[in-house]
């Protein structure tokens, strides 16, 4: 089974508009409400893919309470750690062929819930083969509280799917042990090494990728948008490329992702099945409303789609 972790969720808004008009009025009528966070849309991928997956973090408050009546209609399993403070809302504003985010921090939490998540995470680590995490740590939490949790995973030996950016990706990175697989795009990417990567040059992305601060790392893979992804296989490099595609809401596309990259270690997969899998889960949720959502029935037909190319 893959446990999903997501320490900050929210209830993910969508807004579509045909014109975000600034300083006026904006009526939104087809108004999508889903539990999010990036952790729950990778739950929510891998189980329409059908595969087992548990989703843990940490929720509070009503909107934690809208969050758990959403896995229990997509009959998802869950076991958060429950907290007196309300998890926060996401919104995104999807006009004109762009993407405007707004986005809660989230509540301020304390030293009791830390501990209280970090038992349960002891506890539910026993259960699964894969862990992935995702998105932000609460406010309040200490900056290696990921470290901490890739630390225990190892020990357990369990392969952990890093999808974070800043401060906490960076100490996890410098920390011993080091997680199985990280999702950086190119500018988390160029943050990481302080160095900016010209647009798609596969030479700089390597050196990138081969910099002391990632080298130890067995999987780095690189989101490049529309133009697929840059990968590290542990001592080898792929490219990946994707078909284009009618994009109606990319919101989770990177989470989904995640979710058949988990799936392939899960499954033992070689890279080129792995990467497949992943682009296409990815390609399949941007081509959807719903953040989050796939139709496994178009997934043959894109799969066959998606190329990826040895680099020497």
């Amino acid at each position: 089974m893959i446990l999903t972790v997501t320490m900050n969720p929210s209830v993910d808004i969508s807004y579509p508009l045909p014109k975000l008009l600034i300083d006026n009025v904006n009526r939104v009528v087809d108004v999508r409400k889903t539990a999010g966070g990036k952790g729950l849309n990778v739950t929510r991928g891998i189980h329409l893919a059908g595969y087992p997956v548990l989703a843990t973090g940490i929720i509070g408050g009503s909107t934690g309470q809208y969050i758990t009546k959403q896995l229990d209609s997509d009959n998802i399993r869950y076991d958060f750690y429950t907290t007196q403070y309300e998890s926060r809302n996401c919104i995104a504003i999807l006009h004109e062929g762009n993407q405007t985010e707004i986005l809660e921090a989230g509540p301020e939490l304390t030293a009791k819930e830390e501990e209280g998540f970090w038992h349960n995470y002891q506890t539910l680590i026993k259960q699964c083969k894969v862990i992935t995490i995702s998105g932000s740590l609460p406010r309040g939490f200490d900056i290696g509280y990921y470290a901490k949790m890739v630390e225990f995973a190892t020990k357990c030996q369990i392969p952990v799917l890093l999808d974070t950016s800043g401060n906490a990706l960076l100490t996890c990175l410098k920390s011993t042990n080091k997680p199985f697989l990280i999702k950086p795009n190119k500018e988390e990417l160029s943050q990481l090494i302080n160095q900016k990567i010209p647009a798609n040059d596969i030479n700089c992305l390597k050196h990138a990728i081969n910099n002391s601060i990632c080298k130890d790392v067995p999987i780095v893979v690189v989101s490049l948008g529309k133009d697929g992804c840059f990968v590290k296989y542990h001592d080898d490099f792929y490219q990946v490329s994707i078909p284009s595609i009618a994009v109606v809401n990319p919101v989770g596309s990177g989470d989904v992702t995640l979710g058949g990259l988990a799936i392939s270690i899960l499954q033992n997969e070689d890279v080129e099945t792995m990467m497949k899998r992943a682009m296409t889960m990815g390609m399949l949720n941007a081509m959807e409303a719903t953040t989050g959502f796939i139709n496994m029935k178009n997934y043959e037909e894109y799969f066959q789609q998606v190329i990826v190319e040895k680099i020497n």
